[in-house]
């Protein structure tokens, strides 16, 4: 009666993985961006073995749903929760955030290669190799909102987009308590690089502060171009807003660009700055995980080291 019972199981188990292999697909269609940034579907392995990362976002994702044995290669990381999966054993580096190296990608023979915003230039040689997917932050439905839908496009290559609800869920909360704070504040948001000043807008980086964390962003004008890198701004621009909050993202420090350079608080805090009100009230605030706001933006991680600075700086203090 054992051994009867023990071959049913056994029968049972194989007749389980094969109904599985039936049902799996081995592909499926994502939507993504082409070189262009124009939506376009996409037809990509179901489950794919071998995967090539060449964005921090993308490899945020990537290790938040525990799929970075995955990676086979992957571009240079600048962030400390991402270093140990970019560096390691058996992923090969392949360029930097900005450049990537084109046969280093073909010799890892992805299944997949995950890119960003950047390095578009690349693209046409990079859907040679492999199908490219493309995750770009769209400052239009929100950066919470973006994360999500970008995050369950990657999970669904792996059939777990159930996870991504889980991982997110809190953020929704934490937005309305740091908008509560700020309504009816204003101010100025923008990137220090270089010795010197950017203003930036609702529509590019650090958008979040304005769009969804509720400041007024006072320094956006029709006549400046404030997406990307911002647009340079005199300190007396800000003094003559007088904001009440000014928001700075250190772009240096971000890219690691640190030795011979200004610090974001030694640039701002000038003569002119600090006659402002909110450097006279503690209103200066320096975002203290650039990199995160620069090159992992889009990220879950990120996003939630995001919301921990402002929180830090506003809700905490």
């Amino acid at each position: 009666m054992k051994k009867l019972l023990a071959l049913a199981l056994a029968l049972l188990m194989i007749c389980g993985v094969a109904a599985c292999a039936e049902t799996a697909p081995e592909t499926i269609v994502l939507q993504t961006f082409d070189g262009d940034s124009q939506p376009i579907e996409l037809k990509v392995p179901y489950d794919p073995q071998r995967i090539v990362v060449l964005d921090m976002a993308c490899l945020d994702i990537l290790v938040s749903l525990g799929m970075e044995e995955r990676i086979v290669g992957s571009v240079a990381s600048t962030l400390e929760y991402l270093d140990a999966y970019a560096s390691a054993d058996g992923v090969a580096n392949v360029g930097t955030v900005k450049t990537f190296d084109l046969e280093g990608i073909m010799e890892c023979e992805p299944d997949l290669i995950l890119m960003g915003g950047r390095g578009t230039e690349f693209y046409d040689s990079l859907v040679e190799i492999a199908p490219v997917v493309r995750i770009i932050t769209d400052s239009s439905i929100g950066l919470v909102e973006s994360v999500t839908v970008h995050s369950k496009e990657i999970a669904s290559l792996f059939g777990l987009e159930a996870e991504i609800d889980a991982k997110v869920a809190g953020f929704a909360d934490r937005i309305a308590a740091l908008r509560d704070f700020a309504e009816g504040q204003t101010m100025i948001l923008g990137m220090c690089s270089g010795g010197g000043f950017s203003a930036i807008g609702d529509t590019g980086r650090c958008s979040i502060i304005g769009t969804e964390i509720g400041f007024e962003n006072i320094g956006v004008a029709e006549d400046r171009e404030t997406s990307t890198h911002g647009d340079e701004a005199s300190f007396e621009f800000i003094l003559d807003l007088n904001p009440d909050y000014i928001f700075v993202m250190d772009r240096d420090a971000a890219i690691g660009a640190s030795e011979g350079v200004q610090t974001a608080r030694e640039i701002m805090e000038n003569e002119l700055v600090m006659s402002t009100d909110a450097y006279k009230n503690g209103h200066l605030i320096i975002l203290a995980h650039p990199a995160a706001w620069y090159t992992g933006e889009g990220g879950i991680t990120a996003l939630d080291i995001m919301l921990q600075d402002l929180e830090s700086a506003l809700l905490n203090r």
